[in-house]
């Protein structure tokens, strides 16, 4: 991510001289009220804040000038767009230093709040343990040892408790009101669809299925998904071209696959196959996610609290997501084949259907199924392996700053996904060899060994790899488009990124 200006505030390394009820320890005689120099203090503190936001220096800020002071935070743009709304009490669209100021001194006193339902000893100090009860009491259920990390992410001063100075500074930007806002944001991930496997679900609590804000996010991230894969799909007609016809038919690079496919039937055949990629996105999605809480909950047994380790979301993950390919496989199949058509071949769908089912028979719509499901387990493992890796890593050599950022999370998984597709690729480009063989009822059907084989022979290892080219091509604007389009959706649909509902943000 690099340098960050205002990643941490001017106020990090001072006292909260005299701040009524700053339980630092230290300052416990100054609870009951504020001393004659608190409200200086603060006030002090925000003018040097507001001018080093204040860009330009003409004495009000607007929504440019804090996405380029507050870069590094996390925040999106809709927490931005809040903050503004929520302090611009004359409603011309900037924050001058009075309103700023006022912004700072309702939402400190919502923080203080939260910080004090917290600490539950009362000792001025919030440990591991105190996180752990607050999230388990709204449904959320974690180990102390992530408990810990969410913690570490907070504790500037390594001493392994947050006071109110920490909890302040790390929560000031972010326009949370209560616990539930705060379970969301610690825990919050992207999942993105770049039109390859998705790797394992995301974690959601009881009163977030309940509300229906499981389903929102869901719908946000199939939205984003039809985006992404249509955006991307003549780089995924090109790679599956690719993967089928081998070195026989397109020898050279990129570029004249592309004129290949132009030639034979113009600009709207490099969508082909897009329209029953997109369609199986929705019935996918919940399958997998109805699957993925069911064998949860199995996993779970007597102990339904239980917090499931990272090995056995993965299984369950990986089971999850091969119930859901089973289910609908023969649209792989049919994507595969409508992909690759000739101009005229199938009139549609339906006809494609009708054609497999008469020539070839019911268990054509099953073609490649074993590798299919072969490359999940390398996929999803290494996808999520990378992933929390990169992820934790960040936050160790970040130690005390916020969250990861969304762009942190999604250049993730961005690299995640290619590691997984590095691996898994060979299996994938067999499964669409034997999903694209029309052959008629009866002839000899070569098996996954004997394909590799030949592949080998005549291409060498490398032709287990053709078409990867254009398939690394779309990560990079697969992944933009589809964190574009949730970030988005998801504020459409009522709930943002921070898991917030949607709307107008409260007076804080």
């Amino acid at each position: 991510m690099g340098s960050h200006h205002l990643t941490w505030l001017p106020w990090v390394h001072c006292q909260d001289h005299g701040y009524a009820g700053s339980g630092s320890g230290s300052s416990s005689g100054s609870s009951s009220g504020s001393s004659s120099g608190s409200d200086e203090d603060r006030q002090k503190r925000w003018a040097e804040l507001f001018d080093q936001l204040d860009l330009n220096k003409d004495g009000r800020i607007d929504i440019s000038e804090l996405r380029t002071g507050l870069a590094g935070r996390g925040l999106s743009r809709g927490t931005l767009e809040r903050i503004v709304e929520a302090g611009d009490t004359n409603q011309d669209g900037v924050l001058d230093f009075e309103e700023f100021s006022q912004y700072l001194r309702s939402h400190e006193k919502q923080l203080k709040l939260m910080f004090r339902s917290l600490d539950r000893n009362n000792d001025g100090q919030i440990d591991a343990a105190e996180i752990q009860h607050s999230l388990h009491t709204i449904g959320v259920n974690i180990s102390l040892k992530d408990a810990t990390r969410i913690l570490k992410s907070m504790d500037k001063d390594g001493t392994m408790t947050i006071d109110w100075n920490e909890w302040r500074d790390y929560f000031l930007f972010n326009s949370l009101s209560n616990m539930e806002d705060v379970a969301r944001y610690w825990k919050r991930s992207v999942m993105l669809d770049i039109g390859e496997q998705l790797t394992v679900p995301d974690e959601f609590s009881e009163e977030e299925k309940e509300s229906g804000y499981v389903w929102r996010q869901l719908m946000a991230g199939a939205m984003a998904g039809c985006v992404a894969r249509t955006g991307t799909a003549p780089l995924d007609r090109l790679k599956v071209f690719r993967q089928v016809h081998g070195s026989a038919v397109f020898r050279g690079n990129v570029l004249s696959g592309f004129q290949h496919m132009l030639n034979e039937g113009g600009p709207w055949s490099l969508w082909r196959g897009n329209g029953v990629n997109v369609l199986k996105i929705a019935p996918e999605t919940a399958i997998k996610f109805t699957a993925y809480e069911e064998i949860k909950h199995m996993m779970r047994g007597s102990d339904q609290t239980r917090n499931l380790r990272v090995y056995e979301r993965f299984l369950a993950g990986s089971l999850a997501g091969a119930i859901a390919q089973t289910t609908i496989y023969p649209m792989e199949v049919l994507k595969t084949r409508l992909t690759l058509r000739n101009t005229g071949q199938y009139s549609g769908l339906v006809d494609c259907a009708k054609q497999i089912l008469q020539k070839e028979g019911i268990m054509a719509f099953y073609k490649g199924y074993i590798p299919n499901m072969l490359s999940i387990i390398p996929y999803a493992g290494i996808d999520l392996a990378v992933y929390e890796t990169l992820k934790f890593s960040w936050l160790n050599r970040n130690t005390g700053l916020a969250d990861p950022g969304v762009m942190v999370l999604v250049g993730c998984g961005a690299v995640s996904s290619t590691c997984g597709q590095l691996a898994s690729y060979p299996l994938a480009l067999i499964r669409t060899r034997m999903q694209a063989q029309a052959s008629l009822k009866g002839d000899p059907k070569p098996s996954m060994l004997a394909l590799v084989r030949n592949i080998v022979i005549q291409e060498g290892v490398f032709g287990l790899y053709r078409g990867i080219s254009p398939n690394l091509l779309k990560v990079i604007p697969a992944v933009t488009m589809s964190y574009v389009v949730y970030e988005y959706t998801r504020i459409l649909l009522g709930v943002d990124i921070e898991g917030r509902r949607g709307g107008k943000a409260k007076d804080v």
